[in-house]
Formats: C-alpha cells, sequence, structure tokens
C-alpha cells in the first residue's frame, strides 16, 4: 500500500506536522509514505485554461504540481493537513489542488465530473488559534475540512477520518490524547 502525505503547513515543526508524522507513525508496518511539504514546492498558479481537463495533464511548464498528482494518481491513501487560514486551507495547498484538477477528476463529454479515486480514503488534519467554542461558531477547522471535502468528494475519494486542534497558541503542544487520535487516523487510512 502506498499513502501520500500532504503537509499544507509553513512550519516544519508545527503543530499540523506534529500530527502528520504521528498518522504516519501509526500506519503498518510495510506501507510506502511519500510526504510533500507543500511549503518547500515549486507550484505555479493555475491560469484556469481548462486545457487539462481534455489533455489529462497541466500544459504549464513542468513543476512540482506536476510531480504531486502523479503521486496521488498511483497512492491507495491520502493524508491531508492544513492550517486554518480564515476558515479555509492555507493558500500554498490551495494553489497545488487547483493545479491538479485533471488528477483528482475527469470530465464526460457533457460536463459532469468523473471520480479519478473511487475506494481511496484520506484522512484530515487541521489546527488553528481559536479558541474553543469560539473556533466552532466560527468554522475555523470545520472551513478546512468543508473545502478539502468539496475537492475530495468529487475526486471519488471516501473520508475516513478527520482531526481538528483549537486553540493552538494557548496550547502549542500535543497531548497523549491528541496522539492517540492521530494514531487512530492511521488506522482508518488502511
Amino acid at each position: 500500500m502506498k499513502v501520500v502525505v500532504l503537509n499544507g503547513s509553513p512550519r516544519r515543526n508545527g503543530l499540523v506536522s506534529q500530527m502528520l508524522e504521528e498518522v504516519v507513525a501509526g500506519l503498518p508496518v510495510g506501507v510506502e509514505v511519500e510526504t510533500f511539504f507543500i511549503h518547500d514546492l515549486l507550484v505555479g498558479t493555475c491560469m484556469g485554461c481548462m486545457r487539462c481537463r481534455s489533455l489529462r495533464h497541466c500544459v504549464l511548464p513542468e513543476d512540482d504540481a506536476h510531480r504531486v498528482a502523479e503521486a496521488i494518481l498511483g497512492a491507495d491513501g491520502l493524508i491531508v493537513g492544513s492550517p486554518c487560514y480564515w476558515g479555509n486551507m492555507s493558500g500554498e495547498l490551495k494553489v497545488l489542488f487547483d493545479r491538479m484538477v485533471y488528477a483528482l477528476m475527469g470530465e464526460r463529454t457533457n460536463g459532469l465530473p468523473v471520480p479519478l479515486h473511487k475506494g481511496k480514503r484520506v484522512v484530515m488534519i487541521s489546527t488553528c488559534n481559536t479558541v474553543y467554542p469560539f473556533s466552532v461558531w466560527f468554522h475555523q477547522t470545520s472551513g478546512v475540512f468543508r473545502a478539502l471535502r468539496e475537492i475530495f468528494r468529487w475526486s471519488g475519494f471516501r473520508i475516513a477520518g478527520t482531526l481538528g486542534k483549537s486553540g493552538c497558541r494557548e496550547h502549542p503542544e500535543l497531548t497523549p490524547r491528541e496522539i492517540r487520535k492521530c494514531k487512530n487516523l492511521a488506522k482508518k487510512i488502511c
């Protein structure tokens, strides 16, 4: 089994990164893991030309978006993490998903989408600084999950689980309970 990890955090040692590491550590022995730290990738912005829909590849010059798209196409599962920015995923992660539409879903001649990843599972992680209950009222991590669900629903991925952590400024460390929850997410991806 091959799992791709997309780390949408700009902080290598931040809570999103730590949570993703705990999920990966909980995967069974023998699972092949390929991790992409989105902040380090060179990804041009989508031009909205829509040519990728008919050509099945992006026409922009070769960059890391092409490499990530190939990895996802060859993966059996996906683990995605992002901090919450204004109730949504990080901008760098959004740009990457915009560039990879052709690798996530096809299109029928009548314009209806064709999911390319039916049967594959995805787990999602998000963090925010907003404290509970305001994080819930203002749709912070749930906003990240909503945006990612939209992408994964049309791509055919099955959401196997989510884990959000609020109040990160006041609690900048993972609790033993949160680490256990990360390990449980790992069980859901396989």
